[in-house]
């Protein structure tokens, strides 16, 4: 098992300067960690390589970006399609795990058995493909590399959530379903449904790394034969510390699907890393993203950054504005200190802490903790204004722009291969 590695004093600055070059392996979108990332390296002038997962067609087939598609899009960019993942990669027989599942009907979830051997050989044939559109992207990226430079490359692969109909019906009812709409996440990660996410989950979040790490190492050893420094990052979720009662204790979002897929993610940093190479995957506090929305109840983790920030908060006047920002989109009546003593309420009440045990992460919810948790997330949001604009959206920003400055400038020489940023860090770096 990790052992829980909390950063804590933020990062001197890395010697990252101008010509060195972050190189994003993924597609960078809208509202999420690598944001921060990718602001903070530019702060320090350093060149963004962008890269792309492609698009799909109608009839399944993948496809690099349009013209049009890639207007918008700052360059250097690379129009090489790194999709991962499985589940829309035909067989032999042109069948992809997709097609599979696309008659499954609601209440013939869990019985539903799934052609393995079809699934095995659609697993296969999108290695080869993503190892191959890997090695493309490494040819085209050297033009935009300036000898001796040093570079980051940054992991932002993940998700992997089958593209058939049947799956979002039993995420909602696992994530957000309370009575008889519940599904328990055991008997969904059990089924062979939920067997097929796992799977495609690990080669999306996790094996796409040691593509990288090892498609990249010619390309690696070239530069720093040329004196030039090359690390590896990765985000990772595997709980964070936050502010309880005055003091900073590791807490959990349950049920995490993706958990396992980012544990097999922890790994390879630590082979890796025991190889000599420049790796780290950092576990990020939650967020609220934009595909975080089936996640209700992951946001009420986010609130006691308020505390931190007025306990730790670094730069005041920055500080002080966040604070003015998420107080005007509570309702008039509503203290942040009414919103802390709720979350210390929730964060130690004996049901949340039965399912935030960090030697038996990734945990399975119970149906009594989900309806706790998205109970005491619609408390929260009743709080504002509008329930569409929640200060949760403006404390992401701080977390990523301080998780952003704490990857980049830590990469130089990672003080572990898997180290966790909690709220103490990112009130620091604020």
């Amino acid at each position: 098992m990790t052992q829980l590695f909390p950063l804590r004093g933020k990062p001197a600055l890395a010697p990252y300067k101008k010509g060195d070059v972050l190189v994003l392996f993924g597609e960078l979108f809208s509202r999420g960690y690598a944001n921060g990332l990718v602001e903070e390296a530019e702060h320090r002038g350093m060149t963004i390589v962008r890269a792309t997962v492609g698009r799909r067609e109608k009839d399944g087939s993948l496809r690099a970006l349009t013209a049009e598609e890639t207007e918008n899009i700052p360059k250097p960019f690379i129009n090489v399609p790194l999709e991962a993942g499985f589940d829309m990669e035909p067989d032999s027989k042109g069948v992809t795990p997709c097609d599979l599942l696309k008659d499954v009907k609601l209440g013939e979830w869990q019985d539903t058995k799934i052609d393995w051997k079809s699934v095995e050989e659609s697993q296969k044939n999108s290695v080869v493909r993503f190892k191959k559109n890997t090695e493309l992207f490494m040819k085209e990226l050297e033009q935009y590399i300036p000898a001796g430079a040093n570079v980051v490359f940054a992991h932002l692969m993940a998700g992997g959530v089958p593209r058939t109909k049947i799956i979002m019906p039993l995420l909602n009812r696992t994530f957000k379903g309370t009575g008889d709409r519940h599904i328990p996440s055991k008997a969904l990660f059990d089924s062979e449904i939920g067997q097929l996410c796992l799977k495609n989950f690990v080669e999306v979040t996790s094996e796409t790394f040691r593509h990288l790490v090892e498609i990249s190492a010619p390309l690696r050893k070239k530069l720093e034969a040329q004196g030039g420094h090359v690390a590896y990052t990765a985000y990772g979720y595997h709980g964070t510390e936050v502010l309880i009662r005055g003091a900073y204790k590791w807490q959990t979002y349950t049920p995490y699907f993706q958990g396992w897929a980012k544990m097999d993610l922890e790994k390879l940093s630590e082979q890796f890393s025991k190889q000599g190479i420049n790796t780290c995957v950092y576990n990020c506090p939650e967020i609220l993203t934009n595909s975080s929305s089936i996640f209700q109840g992951v946001e009420v983790s986010l609130y006691p950054l308020l505390a931190a920030l007025q306990k730790d908060g670094a730069d005041k006047k920055h500080t002080e504005k966040v604070l003015a920002d998420c107080k005007a989109l509570l309702k008039d009546d509503v203290t942040f200190e009414q919103i802390i003593k709720f979350t210390d309420d929730y964060l130690t009440n004996d049901l949340t802490l039965a399912y935030s045990k960090f030697e038996a992460w990734p945990q399975n919810s119970g149906k009594e903790q989900m309806e706790y948790m998205l109970t005491s997330s619609d408390h929260l949001f009743a709080m504002h204004k509008d329930e569409k604009q929640l200060i949760t959206a403006v404390l992401s920003e701080v977390v990523f722009k301080s998780c952003g400055y704490v990857m980049l400038h830590d990469s130089w020489k990672p003080k572990a291969p898997v180290a966790w940023i909690g709220h103490d860090l990112v009130a620091q770096c604020t």
